[in-house]
């Protein structure tokens, strides 16, 4: 079943939803940057963003779009903070966020294949003051992890990655290698591979709730593995079922949007997304 956009509405009886691509690109990004702002409303699940999302703007760029669309909370992608910069380097990026009054929760997704790059993933995330990792550290590497998650308090989030990924490709693969360690080391479930896989999102999203760090939210075109992200609301995805599910298991982590369609032109896309999702949440209230 497609739950479409006007599948959506009708459903929900909404008479709309904010933030339509068509009236977006009626206007320049830089004029749309000032005067466009989405959901304003106080509500119980937070709305960020995946900065991998806007992987062919700058940091500047990604921040101004970030305030535009109330997206409070960002992960940030190693293009917009190099993995090798300094701590004194990641201070400076830092003072941007502080200008801006948007938060930095998150770094990643960060591969780590070697002890050094787990060693440096933390040290990275400390200096930029980030509450979580979102990463993939290789299985024999888990436990230099969880030492240095003791050491520094910085959750991890391991992300799956779906159908074609040999190391973490289900929330449940994940779950098999962290249960027996230290809390802090959890999951950031990615719906969009979930829903490729064919398997249920909003299930998953029950299931391994106690571990659950981070999300990153998508729709995509098709349940196979093939499938491609799109518009919130015009793919397969019934993401009003997942922010269900994550109201029902009391989730107090950020949803990062990620929309990897339309990279050379992301906003008029990523604000729909975030009007839908907005819309959505004011509907099942």
């Amino acid at each position: 079943m497609q739950y479409s956009r006007n599948s959506f509405i009708k459903t929900l009886g909404l008479g709309g939803i904010l933030a339509t691509s068509s009236i977006l690109s009626a206007s320049p990004l830089k004029s749309i940057l000032g005067e466009s702002r989405l959901g304003e409303e106080a509500r119980s699940l937070t709305l960020g963003l995946a900065s991998y999302s806007t992987r062919k703007f700058s940091l500047d760029e990604t921040l101004a779009m970030a305030q535009a669309l109330n997206l409070e909370q960002i992960a940030l992608k190693s293009m917009h903070m190099p993995l090798e910069a300094s701590d004194k380097e990641i201070a400076k990026l830092m003072a941007k966020f502080n200008k801006t009054g948007v938060g930095l929760y998150g770094v990643g997704v960060v591969y780590m294949k070697t002890p050094q790059e787990v060693e440096n993933a933390f040290r990275y995330a400390k200096a930029a003051k980030a509450n979580v990792i979102i990463g993939v550290p290789n299985h024999d590497l888990l436990p230099l992890v969880e030492m240095k998650v003791k050491e520094t308090n910085i959750k991890l989030a391991i992300h799956n990655h779906g159908p074609g990924d040999e190391v973490y490709p289900t929330p449940e693969v994940v779950y098999r290698k962290i249960k027996g360690l230290d809390s802090r080391i959890g999951l950031c479930i990615d719906v969009g591979h979930i829903e490729r896989l064919g398997l249920d999102p909003a299930e998953n999203i029950k299931k391994y709730a106690d571990r659950l760090y981070d999300i990153h939210l998508k729709d995509v075109d098709k349940s196979e593995a093939d499938g491609k992200s799109v518009e919130f609301g015009r793919g397969v995805l019934n993401i009003p079922a997942v922010l269900k599910a994550l109201k029902e298991v009391n989730y107090t982590g950020v949803m990062a949007m990620e929309y990897e369609k339309d990279s050379e032109d992301v906003f008029a896309g990523l604000a729909e997304c975030v009007g839908y999702v907005n819309g959505a949440l004011d509907a099942i209230k």
